[in-house]
């Protein structure tokens, strides 16, 4: 059971950010610190990035542990016991899905794709930072 009334479960739904969230915003300032430009949720690509770097075609996506399903087999038990759980078990299980296609055609198209954890992005910044420079040196290089 809800302890929330549905109205007010919209309203908290409401407020659930898709851009301009802390990770993204935190990862963004530490990649423009670094000299980086890029683009913020960029439309003319399919699965419209958080980040992309346009120069070394990079798309970079910072993606929230519940409604992307990181370490879904786990989740997955914790979904299917709890309220509402068949809508929360499909809209993850699409998600899912939709992420791996996306990544599949952004980079059958010559992109890189980076995927970033939110705890990766808060907990280990410079990890990120990292994976970008490779992705960068890795483009320079080939």
């Amino acid at each position: 059971m809800d302890r929330l009334s549905p109205s007010q479960r919209h309203t908290a739904m409401q407020h659930i950010k898709s851009s301009n969230t802390s990770i993204e915003i935190m990862l963004c300032k530490a990649l423009w610190h670094k000299g980086y430009r890029y683009r913020k949720n960029y439309t003319k690509l399919i699965g419209k990035p958080d980040i992309v770097i346009t120069k070394y075609h990079i798309a970079i996506f910072c993606d929230g542990e519940f409604f992307h399903g990181k370490d879904w087999p786990e989740l997955q038990k914790k979904i299917l016991s709890g309220n509402n759980s068949q809508y929360w078990y499909g809209k993850i299980t699409r998600n899912i899905e939709r992420d791996q296609n996306v990544t599949s055609e952004l980079r059958s198209h010559g992109w890189t794709v980076l995927r970033f954890w939110g705890k990766d992005i808060k907990d280990n910044l410079s990890g990120c930072l990292q994976a970008v420079d490779e992705a960068v040196f890795d483009t320079i290089t080939s």
